[in-house]
């Protein structure tokens, strides 16, 4: 009995320094140059927390503007963007120094931002101005406000970088701006409530999530014309588009249950129950597991894709939301909206002490109602600090 009991306190011990010694192992493989960050919005604190991803610790608490909910990283330079939906503007961070370097004003009530590919432009619907920020990201100053249509959510600027497509929640329509002209050359009438916008990556046809009429619209960006309206569950909320484009994963809240949409012929291969309220979504850049936060059962669902189950139920934090994965794939990074923390969760080769392919590795204090995260990754090169 002695034996027994003593087996059964030491396995867990055990287990917890394995996960650590082969996170370390990979810690210490890594080149001193390289650098990795989440950065979290904490919308209730008016902070972004920046988390290093080589020693999963807080490195800084950043003030930033009144009530940050979007961020973005540049994919080009080594700088984050935060919007300030309460202060109107976007706060510009040096991810090299983690130090905010300029404020931005845009105009009402904005919520996210986007980045295009080249990393020169960004891109703000303002949904209580009805209109779009552009910002010229090199100059740090806005360059160009186009009206749209009401209550615009999400300005989501396409993989080629000529269009823009904005969600206009308030007159269930979307627009689509030419980014040479910076004009709007189209406003399709679409669906109820529109929110989340997803592009292909070969910029052929834009999706929009519809909250307010249980659909999600295609469109095509080629002739501006709306394709079809596709029925998925109750509020679809978000989307989740595998990196290879072939299928578009919808995040139902009020139906615990995900769709499947296969883009190249808008048809909905089938809905799944995923869990309570599901409301975030990722796809790991291999295609093969999707990631869902449930913000109403403290749980991440982990689905496999090639498979079409669920294959774990993950527990975390209160009230999850925000998802991001690591560079390496191998960490997945959950914000827990109520508790006010991150929790990392690592993705493993079961061992003999860690049987499962998923365990909690950590959980890191984060601000007020953190919301929204990205990660950043790059190279620091000599004499850059």
């Amino acid at each position: 009995m002695r034996k027994l009991l003593l087996m059964m306190v030491a396995l867990p011990i055990l287990a917890g320094l394995g996960w650590w010694y082969f996170h370390e192992r990979e810690l210490y493989s890594l080149d001193p140059a390289y650098h990795e960050y989440a950065y979290i919005t904490n919308g209730k604190s008016n902070t972004v927390s920046v988390i290093d991803l080589r020693t999963f610790r807080l490195e800084k608490t950043l003030r930033v503007g009144s009530g940050p909910t979007g961020i973005s990283a540049n994919p080009k330079r080594n700088e984050v963007y935060v919007v300030n939906s309460g202060s109107a503007n976007v706060s510009v961070i040096d991810a090299e120094r983690n130090a905010v370097l300029a404020n931005i004003g845009v105009h009402g009530a904005p919520y996210f931002i986007d980045v295009s590919t080249d990393g020169r432009r960004g891109y703000v619907a303002n949904s209580g101005s009805n209109d779009v920020s552009v910002i010229d990201l090199e100059q740090r100053n806005v360059i160009g406000i186009i009206r749209v249509g009401n209550a615009p959510g999400l300005a989501r600027v396409s993989p080629d970088g000529n269009t823009i497509v904005v969600s206009n929640r308030g007159s269930d329509s979307a627009s689509l701006i030419d980014t040479r002209t910076l004009s709007v050359r189209s406003t399709i009438p679409i669906c109820h409530e529109p929110t989340d916008i997803a592009i292909l990556p070969d910029s052929s046809k834009a999706f929009a999530a519809c909250s307010g009429s249980a659909q999600v619209a295609s469109i095509d960006l080629k002739t501006d014309k709306l394709l079809t309206l596709l029925d998925v569950g109750k509020t679809p909320v978000s989307f989740a588009l595998k990196p290879d484009g072939g299928e578009l994963i919808v995040c139902n809240f009020d139906s615990d249950s995900i769709s499947i949409i296969e883009t190249p012929t808008d048809e909905v291969s089938g809905s799944y129950l995923i869990g309570r309220h599901p409301t975030r979504g990722v796809v790991s850049a291999d295609n093969s597991r999707l990631y869902v936060s449930n913000f109403g059962s403290n749980a991440i669902a982990v689905y496999d894709i090639d498979m079409g189950k669920v294959i774990a139920s993950l527990p975390v934090g209160s009230a999850p939301d925000g998802l991001a994965l690591s560079q390496s794939q191998n960490y997945l990074l959950v914000l827990d909206s109520q508790s006010g923390d991150a929790t990392v969760i690592q993705k493993r080769k079961p061992r003999t002490l860690e049987p499962g392919e998923y365990g909690l590795l950590t959980m890191i204090p984060a601000g007020m109602q953190p919301n929204n995260i990205v990660v950043k990754a790059f190279m620091l090169t000599t004499g850059s600090r």
